[in-house]
């Protein structure tokens, strides 16, 4: 058979391309799994806890946060006036005090501070007396006893004013029985400028008050 040339080439273009083997897999190459690869590892922060906090360098002065918040105890060797400044304070704490604190400011903001501290210490013998209300709000507001109360209601009084804070704080010196009083277990007391002719027994004068019990 002749072929002509143009044929010829096509026929050894198809015996070239029959005789290329086909691409293979080797079954020695390695696989590699998604399951093992490691992954970069993450930073997480660590929990919060309660361990002391350092306020500088020295581990002595580490602060405990549960302790942070808890009140200082009271010198009772200080005097009167440095207990006062101690303690004062618009909020008197709780319902109680804030009757005590009531009465002991409209009955003696302007004596001294042995005067208010007297009158809050009859106020509290009240409260210990049979012969009385129990609570210092049941004394303050006994009928008849006060005469700032009206109809068994107490007067506000702004926590801003500094004798409503003085107050707070005597009031807070004679619940914890922090200071003595002169007047020790008097019930009564009236000012000097009225003559009730009690038949009590006196028991002290101070500032513009005389006490009895």
């Amino acid at each position: 058979m002749i072929f002509s040339p143009r044929t010829a080439l096509l026929v050894f273009a198809a015996l070239s391309a029959s005789s290329v083997a086909p691409a293979q897999v080797r079954t020695g190459d390695p696989v590699v799994e998604i399951s093992s690869v490691t992954l970069p590892k993450v930073a997480t922060p660590e929990l919060l806890t309660n361990e002391p906090v350092l306020t500088d360098s020295n581990p002595d002065t580490a602060i405990n946060t549960d302790q942070a918040d808890e009140a200082q105890p009271i010198d009772r060797s200080q005097s009167l006036s440095e207990m006062v400044a101690d303690l004062r304070g618009p909020e008197a704490g709780s319902r109680e005090l804030e009757c005590l604190a009531t009465g002991i400011y409209f009955e003696s903001k302007s004596e001294p501070l042995a005067g208010q501290l007297a009158v809050a210490q009859v106020i509290a013998n009240r409260a210990e007396s049979l012969r009385y209300p129990s609570t210092y709000c049941g004394v303050i507001t006994q009928r008849g006893q006060f005469s700032f109360v009206r109809r068994g209601r107490l007067p506000t009084v702004s926590h801003s004013s500094r004798q409503w804070q003085t107050a707070v704080a005597i009031a807070k010196i004679v619940d914890q029985n922090l200071k003595d009083s002169a007047v020790g277990d008097a019930l009564f007391f009236h000012a000097r400028r009225v003559s009730p002719n009690w038949h009590r027994t006196r028991v002290a004068s101070i500032g513009n008050h005389i006490f009895y019990r």
